[in-house]
């Protein structure tokens, strides 16, 4: 079966979820039988990946595209071009993208249409018309989780309703995001099917953990800190203003805690602030955006992982904690707590209870053992292979239809 799957980005030229989510389906697809040109907008060497075909629409380098703002709602994008949108760079390559893909569907025709996201729905509309192929939408987040359950973009929700419309079918990757795409789109429910993300647990295995990345964070544990992490993107999606009160509490309550903020985004100077203003400005350490081994370690080096966020359609890093021996602490708004059950949950707001949650974990070292030890039980049924069948299903049914 030959597949045309439209993405904005892939491993290690990624700037969040969406590019490792794509990564290791499409990888899962291929080992299932599946035949696929992957469409991305910029230059990079993928030599590595020889699981399917890539090809690059421009000859721009990932680095002036995987910015913060290609996943944001953006408010300068209104007015200025022919469509409605601002003509920001990300809009032009959209619309280069667009046309990349119209003629590459009339000498590569597909079976399927496989589309990630809003970025690529666009493209995916117009591969159908110009083909004649089925389009499958994949949801990884809508605009209302991009914009922390605001309304966001309203051009974004155009191009939103549009590829949801269009799409023969409609992947959701989570039950939340599947009410959500239902309720705020008005799509009936039963053309969307959730399938969850997964970890690559063998990608995982055979890694050693340096205790030289976090050379001052072992030291306080040493000294019998706990360290709370969060490995995400700096964006209001993810409640981080709420997980920076809930610490300021914590501490007040219990003073052996260390915070691990693990990533970038625009709010990371908001962020800093607010540590400064609640005083603990030395008990919350922001590292930066990190990859490969430093990203491994930051799972290793933490007791408890936090997902804070106001919106989460799934949440993969919960999954790479768990495998890292966290304990979790998850947002009811999350996508990820609909099937890890051993985690502690709390909705974004309360930080009371979060704060509360924390303390719990840091003075209960039975309670902590038992999470990391029985959340190992619930990560590892989850796999790439079988969410993989689950499209190539869907596949089908549409090709049939």
């Amino acid at each position: 079966m030959k597949i045309l799957m439209l993405g904005w980005e892939l491993p290690p030229h990624n700037s969040g979820g969406l590019g490792v989510a794509c990564y290791y389906l499409s990888k899962a697809i291929a080992e299932e039988g599946g035949d696929i040109d992957f469409v991305i907008p910029y230059k990079a060497d993928y030599s590595m990946i020889d699981w399917m075909n890539i090809h690059a629409v421009t000859n721009l380098p990932a680095s002036t595209l995987l910015n913060a703002w290609a996943y944001d709602h953006d408010e300068d994008m209104v007015g200025g071009s022919d469509d409605g949108f601002g003509d920001t760079l990300m809009r032009r390559i959209q619309r280069e993208y667009v046309r990349y893909v119209r003629n590459f569907v009339k000498y590569h025709k597909p079976d399927v249409i496989h589309a990630h996201d809003w970025l690529t729905m666009e493209a995916g509309i117009a591969a159908k018309r110009a083909s004649n192929a089925p389009l499958i939408v994949h949801v990884h987040a809508t605009e209302f989780d991009r914009a922390g359950g605001g309304s966001g973009n309203p051009m974004i929700h155009e191009i939103e309703e549009a590829g949801l419309l269009m799409a023969d079918r409609i992947i959701a990757v989570s039950e939340r995001t599947k009410w959500l795409i239902s309720e705020r789109y008005h799509i009936p429910a039963d053309k969307i099917e959730v399938v969850y993300n997964a970890i690559n647990l063998n990608e995982l295995t055979g890694y050693s953990y340096s205790n030289d990345t976090y050379r001052y964070v072992e030291f306080l544990r040493n000294q019998g800190y706990t360290v709370v992490s969060t490995i995400t993107r700096f964006t209001i999606q993810k409640g981080l203003r709420y997980l920076v009160e809930a610490a300021a509490k914590a501490i007040r309550k219990y003073d052996k805690l260390v915070f691990l903020f693990v990533g970038d985004g625009e709010q990371r100077d908001e962020l800093i602030s607010l540590a400064a203003h609640y005083g603990i400005s030395n008990k919350i350490i922001f590292t930066g955006f990190v990859r490969g081994q430093a990203w491994r370690d930051s799972y290793s080096v933490s007791d408890i992982f936090v997902m804070s966020s106001v919106s989460e359609p799934f949440g993969i890093t919960a999954l790479e904690a768990a495998h890292h021996e966290n304990a979790l602490i998850l947002t009811h708004q999350s996508g990820v707590s609909e099937v890890i059950d051993n985690a502690l949950k709390y909705d974004f707001w309360d930080t009371n209870k979060l704060a509360d949650q924390i303390v719990a974990l840091a003075l209960s070292k039975s309670l902590t053992k038992s999470l990391q030890r029985n959340v190992s039980n619930e990560y590892k049924r989850i796999t790439w292979n079988d969410m993989a069948r689950k499209c190539i299903d869907m596949y089908k049914k549409v090709g049939n239809r």
